[in-house]
């Protein structure tokens, strides 16, 4: 195993409603995501497993606002398949397209299986001034950030 994120072990994200899709949104990167959680406790503390594209990896993340600490490993297929079955019931997939926006990349989520319909925009910020400074573009809506009905954790229950 080896660390993914070795720069930052702090993500500071914001998460937006998106109210139409951007022109041309299949010409950018995607992948298919799985995600499952192995471990939810109070005060934000998540163990989560995710599939994304061919890549695999184990995520610890701590916090309920929007700075948190996060510690990524990649995973073997092997390992990856040995934990996926301990996350069952608390599954989601989803497609990612990531779409450049000015200095930033826009993270658009479209939902499948049960949450079929609901499409949220992530950004990810080096430092909070930039994350407090940023405009989204006008297809993106209201701003959900620390939400918790919109949290992964929250949709992988449903």
């Amino acid at each position: 195993m080896s660390l993914s994120k070795t720069a930052s072990l702090r993500e500071i994200e914001r998460k937006f409603l998106v109210k139409r899709l951007p022109d041309g949104l299949t010409s950018f990167p995607h992948d298919e995501i799985m995600q499952g959680y192995l471990a939810i406790e109070e005060g934000g503390v998540q163990v989560r497993l995710r599939q994304k594209g061919s890549i695999r990896s184990l995520t610890y993340k701590r916090g309920n606002r929007r700075a948190r600490e996060e510690r990524e490993i990649r995973l073997s297929a092997e390992q990856f398949d040995a934990l996926w079955p301990a996350t069952a019931g608390r599954r989601l997939t989803k497609i990612r397209y990531e779409v450049p926006w000015r200095e930033h990349t826009i993270e658009i989520d479209i939902y499948r299986g049960r949450h079929d319909g609901l499409v949220v925009a992530e950004v990810e910020f080096p430092d909070e001034t930039s994350c407090d400074a940023f405009q989204p573009p006008d297809w993106m809506g209201e701003d959900v950030s620390g939400k918790s009905r919109y949290s992964n954790v929250a949709l992988a229950h449903d």
